[in-house]
């Protein structure tokens, strides 16, 4: 293997320095990436930790990211400050707003937190709004940290928009008002009061999440192109789930990405409708037909009734009338492409036919024009 990239990492412990490595290396289109913990005893020796062995390039990346974030959050620091560390700390936000997103996280009011979360899902219920569209966690972990109590104090939270404030600042404060607070807005004391190897740990600590989130939908966007090669035996969503981490509803909403570049994971929907009767796969289908294929739930009342199964049930007939849905959307783009390239045939038969009939029309006009002197 030869060497593509090393870097020592120290800690500083109670009363002595660690060591590491952080290495990747190649061979022949093989890539590794790992670690190499220095133990203690004779001096030299080392534990060696692979993070990842393939030949997907990008998957390594992830991997590697998400790895190494997670080594800086338990406090390693490189000896060489190199071109990751400086993506790890580029793009942020600004530090002011990290710091109240970091104090809201750390002091979070949970049982505040969790009212909040009632009170949106119950709002997403009445308006048929995915819960993220209406506050997002962050948002409510700013609010149930700092408690607003003006429409102006909830303005100065990042990411409380001014349609957010509009539309829901009374409903918010109606949870925030009556609590009594120690502290006051403007909110520039958190940046002084906010320890900064915390604030630091704390930072690496998201950036981890982060590519470890990235790292996971590689692997599962890998063993769904997988699956469509012939003789696989990766075609089971739960099987994908385990492997890569990500959630069943993740998958779907993959496996409609890549449908909509081009891919066909006919085999893993095929594998995981296979208990669905086909008169009922037959009612689906004219119902996207009759219905359209934007709204599920309109699909989901005319194939089982105004009064479908309760959760899970519902949410395991959601996920078999998305997948019918990928496989509805790709027939189809293929009918309309096969009528487009059956018009344009007939067009261009037609303008060939065209051109033989008129052209001696034309010809027999002008003679005639010129025997009479007509213009």
């Amino acid at each position: 293997m030869g060497i593509v990239f090393l870097n020592r990492m120290e800690i500083e412990r109670e009363h002595e320095v660690g060591g590491a490595q952080v290495w990747i290396e190649e061979e022949g289109g093989l890539w590794t990436c790992g670690w190499n913990e220095e133990t203690g005893g004779n001096q030299g020796q080392s534990e060696r930790d692979i993070w990842y062995e393939g030949d997907m390039w990008n998957e390594m990346l992830a991997v590697y990211r998400h790895k190494l974030a997670a080594k800086l959050s338990e406090g390693y620091r490189p000896i060489i400050r190199d071109t990751f560390q400086e993506f790890l700390e580029s793009g942020q936000r600004g530090r002011y707003t990290q710091k109240l997103i970091c104090y809201s996280e750390l002091h979070a009011d949970e049982e505040l937190y969790k009212q909040l979360t009632a009170w949106r899902r119950v709002k997403a219920t009445e308006e048929h709004r995915a819960p993220y569209l209406i506050a997002t966690n962050r948002a409510l972990r700013l609010i149930g940290t700092f408690l607003p109590q003006t429409f102006e104090e909830l303005r100065e939270l990042p990411g409380i928009g001014e349609s957010t404030v509009n539309r829901y600042g009374e409903n918010i404060l109606e949870h925030t008002r009556t609590i009594e607070r120690k502290h006051s807005f403007p909110l520039d004391w958190v940046e002084h009061r906010l320890d900064e190897e915390e604030f630091e740990a704390w930072t690496y600590k998201s950036k981890e999440r982060k590519f470890k989130r990235e790292a996971e939908r590689v692997r599962a966007t890998r063993l769904l192109l997988e699956s469509t090669r012939s003789g696989s035996t990766c075609v089971s969503l739960a099987q994908i789930s385990q492997e890569s981490g990500l959630e069943r509803r993740e998958l779907v909403e993959m496996m409609e990405s890549l449908e909509k570049n081009g891919y066909s994971l006919e085999a893993v929907i095929e594998h995981e409708i296979q208990l669905v009767p086909q008169e009922q796969q037959l009612a689906v289908k004219e119902a996207y037909a009759e219905l359209g294929d934007s709204f599920l739930k309109p699909v989901l009342k005319k194939v089982y009734g105004e009064e479908p199964p309760s959760e899970p049930g519902q949410d395991i007939l959601y996920e078999q009338l998305r997948l019918l849905r990928i496989r509805y959307r790709r027939e189809a783009d293929r009918t309309t492409e096969a009528d487009s390239a059956h018009a344009a045939e007939n067009g261009s038969k037609a303008g060939t036919s065209s051109q033989v009939v008129i052209a001696p029309v034309a010809v027999n006009r002008s003679k005639s024009q010129r025997a009479t002197g007509s213009d």
